[in-house]
């Protein structure tokens, strides 16, 4: 099951990557900036996003350039907030993906602009009548990327992120996090770009029944939270040549997380119980139609990078 689940993955991502690679042609562009942001965008990476893209299109029988044109955009995105993430006012990582970060690459300056142009370029793809051909459609996907990129999304989320390191506290510690702070952090800077992907589908299929619809933001919701307790495990478990960046890293800086909270054990239990409500949510709802969705379920309970 497995075996057929990456090599789907891996003909999504190729395809995903052929899109993104025409939208980053030179064309007599500035030859750093373009530079950057393929470096960015083709220093590897598993390409979950786009998958969940496509195949919640599929689930409403959509193919083709329209799926494809989100998926590249929602990308994008994705690709643009690790840029950023690693810059040294942030994260201040030098490895990404196994792979020099943007900033390393190239430099601070030239690294902040190509975030700045993938962002922007992303509602450009979905603004263009080859993504949808209705207006109406256009502008959900725009507003739903927005919302979920933004204030209220994963910008909002890495606010709180770098709040729980304890950065703008009067004596510098981190506070005290519980349960549902954590996990309202993490629904944001994580999950709110997994939830998008998860839901874009049935934006572009729209209208589609409003149980479906719910299924699938609740699907987004849990893979989004699944997500991050895995990536929170591989901190702690992974190895950084595994991994691709530097690992133990959360907790040198004092970052809120479930491990944090509930230990490696507690983590590992949660992971187990979010990943099988959500098969169970899933096969309810879309029956064998879902397979594909709960194959990544699968594999997130189980990655090593």
């Amino acid at each position: 099951m497995q075996a057929e689940f990456r090599a789907r993955l891996e003909r999504h991502a190729s395809a995903v990557e052929g899109c993104l690679g025409d939208f980053l042609s030179e064309r007599g562009r500035p030859e750093r900036l373009v530079g950057a942001m393929r470096h960015a965008v083709f220093a590897g990476g598993k390409r979950l996003r786009p998958y969940l893209v496509l195949e919640t299109a599929r689930l409403f029988g959509l193919d083709g350039e329209g799926p494809l044109r989100v998926a590249a955009a929602l990308e994008a995105v994705h690709c643009y907030s690790l840029v950023h993430d690693d810059l040294p006012a942030m994260d201040n990582d030098d490895l990404r993906r196994g792979q020099p970060t943007a900033h390393i690459a190239f430099d601070e300056a030239t690294a902040i602009l190509a975030g700045d142009a993938l962002l922007t370029m992303a509602f450009a793809i979905l603004a263009d009548r080859r993504t949808a051909p209705r207006a109406s459609t256009r502008a959900k996907l725009v507003a739903a990327l927005a919302e979920a990129s933004g204030l209220d999304g994963m910008v909002g989320g890495q606010m709180l992120d770098l709040a729980a390191e304890g950065r703008f506290s009067k004596n510098g510690r981190p506070p005290r996090q519980g349960l549902s702070s954590i996990r309202h952090l993490q629904a944001l800077k994580t999950g709110a770009l997994i939830r998008f992907a998860a839901e874009a589908g049935g934006l572009l299929a729209a209208p589609v029944p409003v149980a479906e619809r719910r299924a699938l933001k609740s699907y987004g919701e849990a893979l989004g939270f699944a997500f991050q307790i895995r990536d929170d495990l591989l901190d702690i478990e992974g190895e950084a040549a595994v991994v691709g960046k530097a690992v133990a890293k959360d907790a040198r800086a004092g970052k809120a997380t479930l491990v944090s909270l509930m230990g490696l054990e507690g983590a590992r239990m949660r992971l187990a119980a979010v990943t099988a409500e959500a098969i169970a949510a899933l096969g309810s709802t879309f029956g064998s139609r879902a397979g594909p969705l709960v194959d990544v379920l699968v594999f997130n309970r189980d990655r090593d990078r």
